[in-house]
């Protein structure tokens, strides 16, 4: 028997289809005539690895959306836990709502409000409530591009006491790159700006169809901190997923 047994390994998600594949950051692309009214998504992902080390990984992610008329209404939700020899390494939660308008053509508003709890980032919560202009500057068959930014506000509390409320610039884009009728390459990157620190994000990845309903996506996620807290253990945090996905 191997020193080191991965005991298991397992990644799987529902989706809606890619009309209303909604993205990580910013509000989903305006949804197709057929669209349908209600659809949802959900995540989950599980490592055990014992022998030398022994270490558990779960992540687990859920979508919601929903139309009324002109505007696109999403509710997500995520939890990642990693143990190591019985210890908690990492732990993060995230629940957020997010409402999109869109106007005739290629413009739409949008507004998000956004909880997170990072056990390890420094924070106790950080709340953040943003707002602003949207445009998917590109919609072809094989490219698609949406940009958009505006304002906001997030309040931190932090891990050894304290809080502090912020002014927040915001931007975002979305590009996804469907390079044959079986698969696509997707890069989604979010800047949010304070007097303060500066938090960006990023998720590329990859998604090929195994058949009409699966398919297998390899994703990376990256998150970064321009000045944490003190009590912060890194500024950068690197998540990578190798995903199952079933879509209706």
């Amino acid at each position: 028997m191997p020193r080191l047994l991965p005991w298991c390994f397992i990644g799987l998600t529902l989706l809606p289809g890619t009309a209303l594949a909604n993205s990580v950051f910013y509000a989903p692309p305006q949804p197709k005539e057929d669209s349908p009214t209600f659809s949802g998504e959900a995540e989950l992902g599980y490592t055990h690895l014992s022998g030398n080390t022994n270490s558990q990984t779960l992540i687990g992610k859920s979508r919601l959306t929903w139309l009324t008329g002109r505007l696109t209404h999403t509710l997500r939700a995520e939890v990642r836990n990693v143990a190591r020899d019985g210890e908690t390494s990492a732990e993060q939660y995230l629940l957020s709502g997010r409402e999109r308008y869109d106007f005739s053509g290629p413009h739409y508003l949008f507004g998000f409000a956004r909880w997170e709890k990072d056990r390890f980032s420094g924070y106790d919560q950080q709340i953040t409530t943003i707002g602003g202009y949207g445009r998917d500057v590109i919609d072809t068959g094989r490219h698609r591009l949406s940009l958009e930014g505006g304002p906001g506000f997030r309040h931190d509390q932090f891990e050894d006491g304290g809080s502090d409320s912020l002014g927040v610039i915001y931007s975002a884009l979305d590009y996804q790159w469907t390079f044959s009728d079986y698969s696509h390459l997707r890069q989604e990157m979010s800047v949010e700006a304070t007097d303060k620190n500066t938090t960006s994000r990023s998720v590329s990845s990859l998604t090929a169809k195994l058949n009409s309903r699966l398919s297998l996506r390899l994703s990376h996620e990256i998150k970064h901190n321009s000045s944490p807290p003190e009590t912060a253990d890194a500024n950068t945090d690197h998540t990578s997923n190798v995903t199952l996905l079933y879509s209706w």
